[in-house]
């Protein structure tokens, strides 16, 4: 059932671009390009790092081969297109961690995600300060004043603090909630985090960093291929940005790729006239980086057998 409606969520996704056929087309010519290929290629990079975080993740629950944690992040890659801002991650890659381990499995993958967070708030806000303050693109920007703004500048930059805090003093958290009675079920589950070091919480980290400059690369990459000529230097800040701006926007379901697109316009649309172009390099790395991993996990869970 979970299988038919993962399938039945992308195909309406998908179905629902009006100028679905207008970009698939732009997609089959780029696919002569060997740029087109390495593309798809590193979407293998990017879910193998994510792959060996999530194992990381699960040291101190148990001990997970690579493989078992791949199958596990594609089936949580299949649940987030079905759940807002694709936060439903850890209901597939918990079906692949012992029973008795998937409730504190939740925590330590939210500590994952939280990771991931700070990296992309972090490079958000450095890329929202260097565009606006250190390029020459100001007389461009003040077209876009709801993104490139001080108070973005200002709230990414506490969301960063914040984020960082609570990813290296989470005992200070558990210690602070355990003193509620009502918690004390929580804290339980919850305690595992304090179990990583310094060290690892830094290699977890280095995992979401590497995987953040894949994403960066792939769109750099696309946009190439599509002949959306942008300088390298300016093209890496600005994909940070719409990364940020991509967390921060509420999407569900098939929602995220019209709001993908539209933004993609926007940011992009700064350096380069190129609108179809841009259109289809967000729709080439939806389809590449989610779509595609969000099949093969679905395929996975329909094959799992229980752990």
């Amino acid at each position: 059932m979970l299988f038919v409606l993962v399938v039945y969520s992308l195909y309406n996704q998908i179905s629902q671009q009006q100028d679905l056929l207008v970009r698939w087309q732009q997609i089959k010519l780029s696919w002569k390009s060997p740029i087109f290929w390495l593309v798809f290629l590193l979407m293998f990079l990017n879910w193998g790092l994510e792959s060996l975080k999530w194992k990381l993740l699960l040291k101190p629950l148990e001990s997970i081969r690579f493989t078992k944690a791949f199958k596990s992040v594609f089936a949580g890659c299949s649940i987030t297109m079905i759940t807002p801002n694709r936060t439903g991650e850890f209901g597939g890659r918990i079906l692949f961690v012992e029973a008795e381990n998937r409730i504190k499995a939740i925590s330590t993958n939210i500590l994952g995600s939280i990771s991931q967070m700070l990296i992309t708030s972090i490079l958000g806000c450095v890329g929202l300060i260097y565009l606006i303050y250190f390029s020459n693109l100001h007389s461009k920007l003040v077209f876009l004043p709801w993104i490139f703004n001080d108070v973005n500048i200002y709230l990414s930059f506490g969301v960063s603090i914040i984020l960082t805090l609570l990813y290296f003093k989470i005992n200070f958290f558990i210690s602070f909630i355990s003193r509620f009675k009502f918690l004390n079920k929580i804290v339980q589950h919850v305690k595992v985090i304090e179990q990583f070091s310094k060290n690892e919480l830094l290699i977890i980290l280095l995992c979401s960093f590497l995987r953040y400059l894949v994403f960066i690369l792939q769109y750099i990459l696309i946009m190439h291929v599509m002949h959306v000529e942008m300088e390298s230097s300016i093209a890496f800040w600005l994909v940070g940005v719409f990364y940020l701006m991509m967390a921060i926007i509420p999407t569900i379901g098939f929602t995220e790729l019209p709001i993908r697109s539209a933004l993609g316009i926007s940011i992009f649309g700064i350096l380069s006239t190129n609108v179809l172009g841009i259109q289809v390099a967000c729709f080439a790395i939806w389809i590449i980086n989610l779509v595609i991993p969000a099949t093969i996990g679905g395929l996975f869970l329909l094959v799992r057998k229980e752990v």
